[in-house]
């Protein structure tokens, strides 16, 4: 009797926990997914090279803007190709480091740049394939730079302690040595299709990708408009990285012109706030009624989002306040490839991320009108996507 009755509280037990299980699951599946509360219709779109992933580093900066001059090649009859991100963030680190030892710790040394970082690589040192510096050289197969950057900073910090009283000329060559040892050593010469080739002579002979040909735009009132001004961001490390600054209509029409015509964007702003998500929602909004008002305690992202959300109309003192009060911050580089429309006719841009693909829409965004003219700190485009007025106002 013992064994019967055990037997039955075991298979007692058994059938609740499936039951349970079942219920938990039938629960899960009635759930709405957040993400198909949008449904995109794609209007225009540039020709663009496939995702690629920045994993762990910081260096979206980086993989946007050479996304950026994949699109460009595309553009102008060049073809396809895929240039290496990390040539560029080897060459950037030294710069950077310099410009911090020299204002004694005061300036920024992280992870993070800006598009004209990129373009002034290309000014300096040219740009190499993707076949000629991976830039891996961990035993890892994705990009993860969290233990170099600690060594990186480290050294810096070391540096300005000046324990031998004095900073020595070695530090730089000390420098070079850990990008070496994590990056990999840099081509002096590399192959491509039987050619020989140094950094500088692809970009002159094959690529011929002039940076003066492209030029960062913002939008902000504390400077005057139509000047070129210094962007107060913290990543913006370089004292020569200047933009242009006009109102936020004239930058919104230069977005949508250069699409229109065949050309791309990068895109610099803002993606900390509830209503961007990648992972989740793979959309971008600004709901005119503001998360916290709408997620209550017990409510979750799916019971929030089941359909378009009406948004808020962003004037010029609305981006100017959410940059003041630090709720618009400089967070992220994306590249904008195309223009879209929700199924209630919102405008969105078709965005590129350098996160992979395994998020939604294959590693797409699609960040909305409102979210665009609120959260973008900065663009940059080749200087022919700009409508001739406003060329003629910034002096071009």
């Amino acid at each position: 009797m013992r064994n019967k009755a055990f037997l039955f509280v075991v298979l007692l037990a058994t059938l609740l926990v499936f039951s349970a299980a079942t219920s938990a699951e039938e629960e899960k599946d009635d759930k709405k997914d957040p993400s198909a509360a949008y449904e995109f219709t794609v209007e225009v779109e540039v020709d663009r090279t496939p995702v690629k992933n920045q994993y762990r580093t910081g260096t979206c900066w980086c993989f946007a803007t050479i996304s950026f001059l994949e699109s460009e090649l595309l553009r102008t009859g060049k073809g396809e190709f895929d240039l290496s991100e990390m040539f560029v963030v080897r060459n950037t680190y030294p710069h950077k480091a310099d410009n911090f030892i020299r204002l004694h710790g005061t300036a920024n040394f992280s992870q993070g740049g800006q598009a004209h970082d990129v373009m002034n690589c290309v000014r300096r040192y040219g740009l190499v394939p993707e076949s000629a510096y991976s830039g891996m050289e961990i035993e890892e197969s994705r990009h993860n730079h969290g233990e170099m950057v600690s060594v990186l900073t480290a050294m810096m910090d070391a540096v300005l302690n000046r324990n031998g009283k004095r900073v020595t000329p070695r530090w730089s060559d000390a420098l070079e040595a850990v990008l070496d040892v994590y990056l990999g050593r840099q081509p002096e010469v590399f192959t491509v299709d039987g050619e020989d080739y140094t950094p500088k002579s692809f970009n002159e002979k094959v690529l011929e990708l002039d940076p003066d040909d492209y030029v960062e735009l913002t939008s902000y009132s504390h400077n005057e408009f139509y000047t070129q001004c210094r962007l107060e961001i913290p990543d913006n490390w370089d004292y020569n990285g200047e933009y242009y600054n006009l109102p936020i209509d004239d930058l919104e029409r230069i977005i949508e012109h250069a699409l229109e015509n065949g050309h791309s964007v990068v895109w610099d702003g803002d993606v900390s706030e509830e209503e961007f998500s990648s992972k989740e929602l793979g959309y971008a909004v600004v709901p005119e009624i503001a998360w916290e008002d709408r997620l209550h305690e017990e409510q979750e992202l799916e019971d929030v989002f089941t359909g378009p959300v009406k948004e808020k109309a962003i004037t010029q003192e609305d981006r100017q306040k959410t940059l003041d009060n630090f709720t618009t911050t400089d967070d992220h580089l994306m590249h904008i490839v195309g223009l879209a429309r929700d199924q209630e006719g919102t405008r969105f841009y078709l965005t590129k991320n350098s996160g992979g693909v395994d998020r939604k829409n294959d590693g797409y965004m699609y960040m909305s009108q409102a979210f665009v003219r609120l959260k973008t700190t900065a663009i940059l485009v080749n200087k022919a996507a700009i409508p001739e007025d406003i060329t003629s106002k910034l002096g071009f």
